[in-house]
């Protein structure tokens, strides 16, 4: 068992918010609306490049990509692989319109392309999607940390998310985004040495040479990364690449938490310089973390951890060997640095961009309010937001039982970002306007559709199992809803 008690966690915590708050002083202490939204666009491009991997990995990779090794192999890297092509596509494409129209809010361009109605449509799909899923990862964290600490702590659940939402609240409400570039760059950073830390320790405790160590890896079964045997499957290799892809534009080509950093840089050529160093780094932190799923599973065979006795799957694989086993009081200590960090980074910007999508999309603040006053609406939004997430956070734990949470976060994205995707899309692609009155119609009877098609093999027994191409399926159902109201007098 690890050293560390559950006060000896919580001072780590504690010291580790101390610094965000020191970091947020340092960096909000101009507070005003053009900090708070774009940074002044004056963000150094590699230190928005580099939070931005903490911020797209969060508890998502830092826990469940090396718990899904067991069950799933590599095959999660056929799809990192698309968000490479993915995030390729946003730098040539989307971020030359974002920084053209001079956008703070991306979803100001649907109002361009076609109308007011369809601008607050991609704004309520933006925040339903983040809210959901920012506080998915959160929980996701968050339980864990309440088993290792708070449950024997007797301190319960709706306590520690309330705290923890407020801490997040306290080093943002200033410095919004600029804060956030520099607190995902920390953030990043200790993940990063976390998973370094616990792979260099379990090479260590299994007598493993760095060479060795990777040699392990490439012969385990575990390591098989392509699966074109069966197209019916979930983990077929163009299912799983092309949702790569189309994932990637959508949750962060269009998604104002992510897209919101890239335009707090100077200039287009910073910008794409960002995500194209971003993508490429990305996919070899997925290949360590995968890598660190593999030697998990080997440790625990050597030390004879009989983890499928104990119930131990999934998400709950790495925390445990990491806290609850011999591998060590650093090993412990890193872990919980880097489960913090991964908590947070998706969290706060988050938080930061539903802000900044209510009070510039839906409030229009910016056009309706003089200045004296934005900044306070925007302040009220923000502590809303606050209260939101931990109703959020409280009503999963109420509801959610699953192991692995990276496959409900990637599932539910289909269903939120795919009209979206669609509307994007058609904005794009085609000249046509639309009329806008009627767009609420096919963004809500997109998502229905795409879910009767997905239950469909089973009601036909069917052998076809949709994974994360119904992403697709409901960007595509979106884009035809969209011919279908097109005014084919008026192209544009």
């Amino acid at each position: 068992m690890t050293g560390l008690s559950p006060q000896s966690i919580m001072i780590i915590i504690v010291v580790y918010f101390l610094v965000l708050i020191l970091i947020s002083f340092l960096t909000g202490k101009e507070d005003s609306n053009d900090v708070f939204f774009r940074a002044k666009r004056q963000a150094p491009w590699y230190l928005v490049a580099f939070g931005m991997i903490g911020a797209t990995l969060s508890g998502i990779t830092f826990i469940s990509v090396p718990g899904w090794v067991e069950e799933k192999s590599f095959a999660y890297l056929q799809m990192v692989m698309g968000f490479v092509v993915g995030y390729f596509v946003i730098a040539l494409v989307l971020l030359p319109i974002y920084y053209r129209m001079n956008l703070t809010s991306i979803y100001e361009y649907l109002n361009e392309r076609f109308g007011e109605v369809s601008h607050k449509i991609g704004a309520i799909l933006f925040l339903i999607a983040r809210i959901a899923g920012a506080s998915l990862r959160l929980f996701l964290v968050a339980g864990v940390l309440q088993l290792l600490i708070f449950d024997e702590m007797g301190i319960s659940f709706w306590v520690t998310s309330t705290i923890t939402i407020v801490l997040i609240w306290v080093y943002t409400f200033k410095g919004g985004i600029k804060t956030i570039i520099f607190t995902d760059t920390l953030q990043t950073l200790f993940m990063l040495v976390a998973m370094g830390i616990s792979i260099f320790l379990i090479g260590k405790n299994l007598d493993l040479s760095f060479g060795k160590m990777v040699d392990a890896v490439i012969e385990s079964p575990y390591s098989k990364i392509f699966f074109f045997d069966d197209y019916n499957a979930a983990n077929y290799f163009w299912k799983q690449f092309l949702a790569g892809v189309f994932i990637a534009i959508a949750m962060t080509g269009l998604d104002q938490g992510m897209m919101q950093k890239n335009l707090t840089v100077k200039n287009l050529k910073d910008s794409q310089k960002n995500m194209y160093w971003f993508s490429i780094s990305l996919f070899f932190v997925n290949v360590l973390f995968l890598s660190l799923g593999v030697l998990l599973l080997m440790y625990a065979k050597q030390n004879g951890i009989d983890l499928d006795a104990m119930g131990i799957k999934g998400d709950k694989i790495f925390p445990y060997i990491a806290v609850k086993t011999g591998l060590g009081i650093s090993a412990s200590i890193f872990f919980i640095l880097g489960l913090i960090a991964a908590a947070y980074s998706s969290a706060d910007s988050s938080m930061t961009a539903i802000t900044t999508s209510i009070s510039l999309d839906l409030l229009e603040i910016d056009k309706k309010y003089p200045k004296e006053k934005q900044k306070g609406i925007r302040k009220k939004v923000h502590i809303l937001i606050s209260l939101f997430f931990i109703f959020v956070l409280i009503l999963y734990k109420l509801i959610i039982t699953d192991n692995s949470i990276i496959s409900s976060i990637f599932t539910f994205a289909g269903y939120t970002y795919g009209p979206l995707l669609g509307m994007f899309s058609f904005g794009l692609f085609t000249k046509f306007q639309i009329k806008d009155k009627f767009v609420p119609i096919v963004v809500i009877i997109s998502p229905f559709l795409t879910y009767f098609i997905s239950i469909l093999p089973k009601m036909i027994n069917l052998k076809y199992q949709f994974s994360f191409e119904l992403l697709l399926i409901n960007a595509g159902i979106t884009f035809f809803g969209l011919w279908l109201l097109r005014k084919k007098s008026n192209v544009k």
